[in-house]
């Protein structure tokens, strides 16, 4: 079994060192169990360091030059070799004991994708009950976090990846399609709880609450038609960090 990480970063020189060596540990338990693996940095367009940080700290770097986290992901997709991919954000943090529940879930053989539920770098109330709400959102609607999914690597070519019309919520619009993939097969898709993934809640310190309220405001109003701007979906690409 071999096993492909895949991390999208646009503009992410502050931590992607850290994140990257948080993966790097995490994939040791591969190892312990006899799997190989890889990592792939999607290089975003990035106008920073973070694609020289990426090869110094060992990942294969390969560069998308539209800024679009769909795009991103499916380029990084495109090198991997892996039998199952696992897409990890620039920002996050996993752990040892979160890359093993994804090898158990695997090794039960009826597990076609899932996610994890998260914890944010930030302690506060708000931000506490945003990662609240979403976690029982998520494992009630096995919807999985862009910020940690996996998937066997044959079945997201099958259905073509992330979809690039999408500038935001693209996890959520692939999520939908892999359930009806897995309820055919008789298959099933996994949220894990045990061990949450830890990632950043900068978007909490670098927005104001009225503009997260406008865009998700306008995004209802619009029926998700923001979602295929990158200007209203500007806290994904504005590049504030």
């Amino acid at each position: 079994m071999k096993m492909s990480v895949v991390v999208p970063a646009f503009n992410e020189e502050l931590g992607i060192a850290a994140s990257l060596g948080s993966i790097r540990d995490a994939m040791t338990v591969f190892d312990a169990v006899g799997w190989t693996s890889e990592l792939i940095v999607c290089d975003n367009n990035s106008t920073d360091r973070t694609a020289e940080i990426a090869l110094e700290a060992g990942a294969q770097v390969v560069f998308q030059p539209i800024n679009q986290i769909s795009r991103a992901r499916n380029t990084g997709a495109a090198r991997a070799t892996g039998d199952w991919l696992v897409f990890v954000d620039a920002d996050s943090h996993p752990g040892r004991e979160l890359f093993l529940e994804v090898v158990h879930a695997i090794q039960g053989g009826r597990c076609l994708a899932g996610g994890s539920t998260v914890c944010f770098d930030r302690a506060d109330r708000a931000v506490a009950l945003a990662g609240w709400t979403w976690n029982r959102i998520s494992r009630l609607m096995q919807w999985g976090a862009g910020s940690f999914i996996f998937c066997e690597a044959a079945v997201f070519r099958e259905l073509g990846g992330f979809s690039q019309e999408l500038y935001a919520a693209e996890e959520i619009e692939l999520f939908r399609r892999l359930k009806r993939v897995a309820r055919r097969r008789g298959r099933m898709l996994a949220i894990l709880h045990r061990h949450p993934l830890r990632t950043s809640a900068r978007k909490a310190r670098l927005y104001t609450s009225r503009e997260a309220l406008r865009f998700l405001w306008r995004t209802v109003v619009q029926r998700g038609r923001t979602l295929r701007s990158p200007e209203e979906c500007f806290s994904w690409y504005d590049g504030r960090r």
